[in-house]
């Protein structure tokens, strides 16, 4: 959420960034018809209460006539005041569904584009692999290796769904806990979390208004299943006045996320590419009111990822994201992208977001500021360590032989108890 002084103060900063961003909100009726009307009415009340205060200390000086004519005028004002109160609560909820809907203006470095066709490519490592035999994808080496099983999960439980079992089990854990343990080393505080979220924490974190469909809903509980650790994570405080001597906070949960993926029929269908469930080791900072600040863990994050993409050996290329393909909150947004031989291209696999005070003032999340004493809403930060099984198709495809074996990163091989290729 933005404070409603900025929106006031930059009308067409947030007009631009509605209009950059995608995103269908009226400003103008915001500002010029919610807004001046909710002030107005609640600045008559506070006019109200002090002529009722002012009453109140010269009644008992009065009598006769002029004390019934006060009086008289103080039925009048709470008469009124009944009115402008009903005026508010059915103003109020106009205003905070506005509100809700605002996005975040994007950084001036952000590019402008329409969509992620438009993302604008920073920086590549790694070389990628040129094979000396026809290569198979991730489900034809899972198949044959007997260590993913789609059709089954298909019968069990609809598309989008898989089996890993066996050698491709072990290897989806040994990404994680490598991952966990990097983090760990790296001072980040480890969380195991849970998955089954308020709604408050949705919208706190800006998840809702917006992602619903994406969500896969509980209504008898009022609960939903979360798509990502940043939500218990970026929510851990929600509420709460921290010290300031605590910040930053880093934050590494391993949790499974659940996603719709509706409207994303016939959209990377194959494999293990776009599905329901999956595991994810999130890292979060929440840091004190500072873009400098901001700017810096934005940085430390997306280098975290790149250090664990890079000691597992897989080739990937970091874009900066447009303004289109930015999410509500996200003031600026990395994309890492694995190169993936099935594909032929390089596939998305982390997004590292900045939101600056955005899901804090949601989620009423603030420090007490040591010199002013005054109490600040916090920055947010999230970034994605390692996703699997999504991360398992460039890992599977780029390490395989001709044989249909597959060759074990070597930084995974101590989590394998050793094992340093799968074979049938």
């Amino acid at each position: 959420m933005i404070d409603i002084k900025e929106i006031r103060e930059n009308r067409n900063k947030f007009k631009s960034a509605c209009q950059t961003k995608g995103f269908i909100v009226d400003i103008d009726r915001l500002l010029d018809d919610v807004d001046s009307s909710l002030r107005n009415q609640k600045q008559q009340l506070q006019d109200i209460s002090t002529e009722k205060n002012q009453i109140g200390k010269l009644i008992p000086k009065l009598d006769g006539l002029e004390k019934a004519a006060k009086l008289n005028r103080l039925s009048e004002l709470k008469e009124i005041e009944i009115l402008i109160n009903a005026n508010i609560k059915n103003l109020q909820p106009e205003f905070d569904a506005l509100m809700l809907q605002v996005p975040q203006p994007p950084d001036e470095d952000v590019p402008v584009g329409k969509d992620e066709t438009e993302n604008v490519e920073i920086s590549r490592w790694g070389e990628i692999r040129k094979f000396d035999f026809e290569p198979k994808d991730h489900v034809q080496l899972g198949m044959a290796l007997d260590i993913i099983d789609i059709e089954r999960a298909v019968r069990l439980a609809g598309t989008r769904n898989y089996f890993l079992k066996g050698a491709g089990a072990i290897l989806h854990w040994a990404v994680l806990r490598f991952a966990m343990d990097f983090m760990i080393q790296k001072g980040y505080v480890p969380f195991s979390v849970p998955m089954l979220i308020r709604n408050e924490a949705m919208v706190g974190t800006g998840f809702f208004p917006g992602s619903e469909e994406q969500t896969y809903r509980m209504e008898r509980d009022e609960l939903n299943l979360a798509g990502t650790a940043e939500v218990p994570l970026t929510a851990y405080f929600m509420g709460e006045i921290i010290p300031q001597e605590i910040l930053p906070q880093k934050f590494v949960g391993l949790s499974t996320c659940y996603r719709r993926e509706a409207g994303a029929a016939g959209k990377d269908t194959y494999g293990l590419y776009r599905i329901h469930q999956f595991d994810k080791v999130e890292q979060v900072v929440i840091c004190e009111n500072d873009p400098v600040q901001s700017a810096k863990f934005h940085e430390e994050i997306r280098a975290n990822a790149e250090a664990v993409m890079q000691a597992i050996g897989i080739p990937y290329r970091v874009v900066k994201v447009c303004t289109g393909d930015l999410g509500r909150g996200q003031a600026k947004k990395y994309d890492i992208e694995a190169w993936m031989p099935s594909r032929n291209n390089f596939g998305e696999t982390h997004s590292a977001s900045k939101f600056y005070d955005f899901q804090a003032r949601r989620l009423n999340l603030r420090y007490k500021d040591i010199k002013t004493k005054k109490n600040l809403f916090c920055h947010t930060l999230n970034n994605t360590v390692i996703a699997s099984p999504r991360i398992l198709i460039p890992i599977l495809e780029l390490n395989q032989n001709k044989d249909g074996s597959i060759n074990i990163p070597k930084v995974l091989q101590p989590y394998m108890n050793g094992m340093e290729r799968i074979t049938k």
